[in-house]
């Protein structure tokens, strides 16, 4: 799903397939091919693979790399439940990237960016992508896309799809020349529900993620829900949500695996965080994170980050929102640190001195070793001048 338009709505083809309610997967007809073996380099699609292992290779040797065999392990056991006999051919690697994109090429190799990390809110959401993926995989869509790419320079754009070359700066470029076409993008989303449901996750949770998503685009000022950079890739159109909708009534039952997947990314939250706010789409971030305040995820966590958020966006009333959302975050009898320190800021910058002081002092006593203590210890000591 990385780097491509996603182009909406069934086929009648597709429709046809999956209308009516109480089937299995089984019934729904798709089986997985047998294990691929590697193709001859003399041949044209051996020597995409061996292309491919070399872009793997340069991949691993990336600072962008999130080396946690433990989290890395847990999504790679997600993708092999997932791909079932495919599983020993499933390399995954976790890229830090704050952008909503997953791929996989066609000699196994499978990126999960941590922007996708960071939006989906259980391990069926996140299988829903990985097996949306999958199918792609499965059915050789990327190989038969490679073969349609005749020139030299157009190849070595498609290996950014796999890569990290040009990553964040060429990505609407390359959803709009690269797309995969209405058919695979449908056969992958069935695909996908199939294995999800196979694998024992609830399929109604894919059509979840693009509403998301779509609320997220939709916020984007000024751009509209076609124009984000977010959805220059991941377009989630009404369309596509109603036919996943559609293949879930087909496909009833399973679980969600919320309480597993927050588990192993609670640690992560706050680096993901940081680089989502860089991204300066301060209304995509704030739908983002109002998103995962409402289903109470990581509460501290995430109203320090709206605050920031509204601090750093600075319109008028952003400030007074931005110390409500920091003070919803020091309210239980662990306080989340950089929160008083966001109070103390605002107040310092309002001519609030007691309290500021107080706010800055607090948060060097939690966090005596932080980076910018002396820049805050100078602050105090400014307002006690």
């Amino acid at each position: 799903m990385k780097r491509r338009t996603f182009l909406a709505g069934a086929t009648a083809w597709g429709l046809g397939l999956v209308s009516r309610p109480g089937r299995t997967a089984d019934d729904l007809g798709y089986s997985a091919p047998p294990r691929f073996t590697r193709p001859e380099t003399s041949g044209e699609e051996g020597g995409l693979w061996a292309l491919m292992d070399r872009e793997e290779r340069n991949l691993r040797r990336s600072p962008l790399i999130v080396r946690d065999g433990d989290l890395q392990s847990y999504v790679q056991d997600i993708a092999c439940r997932l791909g079932s006999d495919h599983c020993p051919d499933i390399r995954v690697t976790l890229v830090r990237t704050p952008l909503f994109n997953a791929s996989m090429a066609p000699n196994g190799m499978m990126q999960v960016w941590t922007g996708l990390l960071l939006r989906v809110e259980n391990e069926a959401q996140l299988a829903a992508v990985l097996g949306h993926e999958i199918g792609h995989y499965l059915q050789k869509h990327s190989v038969e896309r490679l073969r349609d790419i005749k020139s030299k320079s157009a190849i070595g754009q498609v290996f950014g799809l796999f890569g990290l070359a040009g990553a964040v700066g060429q990505l609407a470029v390359a959803a709009s020349a690269y797309a995969y076409g209405r058919q695979h993008e449908t056969e992958a989303d069935r695909i996908g529900a199939q294995l999800m449901h196979r694998a024992g996750y609830q399929v109604g949770e894919a059509a979840k993620i693009w509403s998301n998503l779509l609320a997220e685009s939709q916020a984007a000022e000024g751009k509209g829900a076609n124009g984000s950079l977010l959805f220059a890739t991941h377009p989630a159109p009404p369309e596509r949500r109603a036919m996943l909708e559609d293949i879930a009534r087909s496909l009833p039952d399973g679980v969600t695996g919320e309480e597993a997947f927050g588990r192993h990314v609670q640690r992560y939250l706050d680096e993901w965080l940081n680089d989502e706010i860089k991204r300066g789409q301060y209304a995509e971030s704030l739908v983002l994170t109002t998103r995962h305040i409402a289903r109470k995820f990581a509460l501290e966590t995430m109203h320090y980050h709206r605050g920031e958020i509204y601090r750093l966006r600075g319109r008028d009333g952003d400030l007074d929102l931005a110390l409500g959302d920091y003070r919803n975050a020091i309210e239980n009898d662990k306080p989340y640190p950089l929160a008083l320190r966001g109070i103390g800021l605002i107040q310092r910058q309002r001519g609030q001195r007691k309290e500021a002081i107080e706010m800055l002092s607090r948060y060097l006593e939690l966090a005596p070793a932080a980076p910018d203590a002396l820049f805050i210890q100078s602050y105090i000591a400014e307002l006690n001048s």
